[in-house]
């Protein structure tokens, strides 16, 4: 990942094993990429789906462009991505197989474009969500415990 991070979606990490991460550009309009700039884009609820070969981000939420008037467009609009058919077709036969999700991770500027870090999730249980709690709560004591050691 390079350039300034527009928006990261840390509510996947906590639902999801991100098993690979990939990069996709995406397809936006003059509005959205100014409203990008300003930083109003929310990804928490949102996916990618494979239809008809192609690879669309659902539920991404760019607000409207103040200044945009009857260019705006829908907030919650479906846009495509863009990637190698190739690589779209793997992706494709790894989630049938297996039953992964792609989830965007992050948005970000790379160069004046606009790039979207796209990961291939297995759900986490309860049970995982509670040890990964408790790994952090024991990394968070053992460190606290370290630098009062070092006063």
């Amino acid at each position: 990942m390079g350039g300034k991070v527009i928006a990261v979606n840390r509510k996947a990490r906590h639902d999801y094993f991100v098993l690979e991460t990939y990069e996709t550009g995406i397809e936006l309009f003059g509005t959205e990429v100014k409203s990008l700039r300003a930083g109003a884009v929310n990804l928490k609820d949102s996916w990618c789906s494979i239809n008809g070969g192609e690879l669309f981000v659902m539920g991404m939420h760019i607000s409207p462009y103040e200044k945009g008037n009857i260019f705006n467009r829908d907030p919650l609009r479906v846009r495509k991505l863009l990637m190698h058919k190739k690589e779209i077709m793997r992706l494709f036969g790894t989630i049938k197989q297996e039953s992964y999700t792609l989830i965007p991770l992050s948005l970000y500027f790379k160069g004046s474009r606009v790039k979207l870090e796209m990961g291939l999730c297995k759900g986490k249980k309860l049970h995982d969500k509670r040890e990964d709690m408790a790994k952090r709560d024991a990394k968070r004591e053992m460190d606290r415990a370290l630098k009062e050691r070092n006063r």
